[in-house]
């Protein structure tokens, strides 16, 4: 069972009125925190895999354009960020010791989602860095009928000269005891509150960035800054094995921006150009966050998701 009520930041979420949240464990000990939007008489639950730096509340407006199409949704605080348990002395410096590590994680949220007898069947949305603890985990047989991705973080974006630096700097700084220190040009401060609107990678909505900014202010204890050498390393590893492997027989959207400037375009492209029953949708000049623009764009990716997800209620 969920080890009780854990904080949950109404004021935050902009999300339905009934958010809440717990704590859960995973098999090595790590506490995590799993929100919940239930919803009566939901079609199903969406298991929202955030990306690297987010948290439980950031998606709590996509929560309420999942209940205005009658699915309950569940989202996750991944072991080192949101309010789950940190991995380091410096709580700021993102880090896993195992990218397959977060596949503790994937476990936990559906043991809690079972406990809390959230209505099936069960669908994932994941976005950024869950995008690809979400391709594996359905690789790998997690239990859900249909995957959307939202810019899936299938291959880390490097300019070709900085590739060779980020690989051999990942593998060495481990070895000469560097390996919880920063990669260059990183810094602990999250980005959000250090980038201006005008020069954003994530959203062209001011609202939603404004959002973004006021969540982190109001509860800095959820902030991150940027990642280890040893979290770039195991990432690294894990999108060259994924793009190894093939794609699972499973209905599934990727929502790709055109201006996508943070995770690697060409894995994306190939993937699913070979995702038998998928569909690549180019949101155009679309950002990393597209879900996160104002109504005029995220209600047809809304709508594609709902259509996709319900196309066969049958439980």
């Amino acid at each position: 069972m969920p080890l009780g009520p854990a904080p949950y930041f109404h004021e935050i979420a902009y999300g339905p009125d009934d958010g809440a949240a717990h704590w859960t464990t995973t098999s090595d000990g790590i506490r995590l925190r799993v929100g919940h939007w239930p919803l009566a008489d939901a079609k199903g639950t969406v298991l929202i895999f955030p990306g690297r730096t987010e948290f439980v509340e950031k998606y709590g407006q996509i929560a309420t354009g999942l209940a205005a199409r009658g699915l309950a949704s569940a989202a996750i605080d991944w072991r080192g960020q949101g309010l789950a348990q940190r991995l380091l002395d410096n709580p700021l410096v993102g880090h896993v010791e195992h990218f397959s590590d977060y596949q503790k994680d994937v476990a936990a949220m559906m043991r809690t989602a079972r406990d809390l007898e959230l209505p099936r069947p069960y669908f994932l949305l994941a976005h950024s860095m869950g995008g690809a603890i979400g391709l594996r985990a359905v690789m790998e047989g997690l239990a859900v009928r249909a995957v959307v991705f939202s810019g899936p973080m299938w291959g880390i974006r490097l300019a070709p000269h900085v590739k060779p630096a980020a690989w051999f700097l990942s593998h060495a700084m481990p070895r000469v005891g560097r390996g919880h220190s920063l990669p260059p040009g990183t810094r602990l401060e999250h980005h959000v509150l250090t980038d201006g609107f005008e020069d954003n990678l994530l959203t062209r909505d001011p609202r939603q960035f404004e959002i973004m900014q006021e969540q982190l202010i109001a509860h800095p204890e959820l902030s991150l800054g940027g990642p280890s050498f040893i979290w770039l390393r195991e990432a690294l590893l894990e999108t060259r094995h994924l793009m190894g492997r093939p794609s699972p027989n499973l209905p599934c959207i990727t929502f790709l921006g055109s201006n996508e400037r943070i995770v690697d375009l060409p894995a994306i492209h190939t993937r699913m150009s070979a995702w038998n029953g998928g569909h690549l949708e180019i949101v155009p000049e679309g950002e990393h966050e597209v879900l996160m623009e104002g109504d005029a764009v995220t209600a047809p990716l809304f709508a594609q998701m709902a259509q996709l997800f319900l196309r066969d209620s049958r439980s």
